[in-house]
């Protein structure tokens, strides 16, 4: 692949996959579970929707409208008890969908239409707006994993207080 937009897409959601990845690592079957009220999502009912909405997306988009008339959006919302291990392959399923559809696409397809909810974008708009939608919910599975752990939370970036010595650091080495 040689389109520098799609690769710069693959590289920040595998990073903002990443963030969702380590949380998860860092947390119980229970405490992927958790839930701060019966209003709000557990980390688990948030990746749960985060796949669906992938696979329901990126499956056949040139063929099928995004939403797929067998996708059942409403029950990801369902709370349901999820293994780690399940939770883990739910969302590996998701990625991989995506993950193979983007690499698959050539510079033509980006000006493509297709449709989502029968309204017509464009392959590149599609992106941008998913380019949105999973950091905002990763940014939630994060929140919920601060939330959970409090002290014992190791950050997945620069630590409060150490912005000086990570800057330091970067900064020592001549530019490459």
């Amino acid at each position: 692949m040689e389109n520098t937009y799609l690769l710069s897409v693959i590289k920040q959601l595998n990073y903002f996959k990443s963030l969702a990845d380590q949380t998860f690592e860092r947390l119980t079957d229970e405490e992927l579970n958790w839930q701060f009220s019966k209003e709000t999502n557990s980390i688990a009912t948030i990746a749960k929707h985060i796949s669906g909405n992938m696979l329901s997306r990126w499956t056949n988009m040139f063929t099928e409208d995004g939403e797929k008339i067998w996708r059942e959006r409403d029950t990801e919302f369902e709370h349901e008890f999820l293994s780690k291990d399940n939770l883990k392959s739910i969302w590996k399923k998701g990625w991989d969908c995506f993950f193979e559809a983007i690499n698959a696409l050539t510079d033509e397809d980006l000006e493509r239409i297709i449709h989502i909810r029968n309204e017509p974008h464009r392959v590149v708009d599609a992106i941008n707006r998913q380019m949105a939608h999973y950091p905002y919910h990763i940014g939630q599975i994060v929140l919920i994993g601060i939330q959970i752990k409090g002290a014992d939370w190791q950050s997945l970036s620069i630590p409060k207080g150490a912005s000086d010595s990570f800057n330091e650091a970067k900064f020592k080495d001549a530019k490459s």
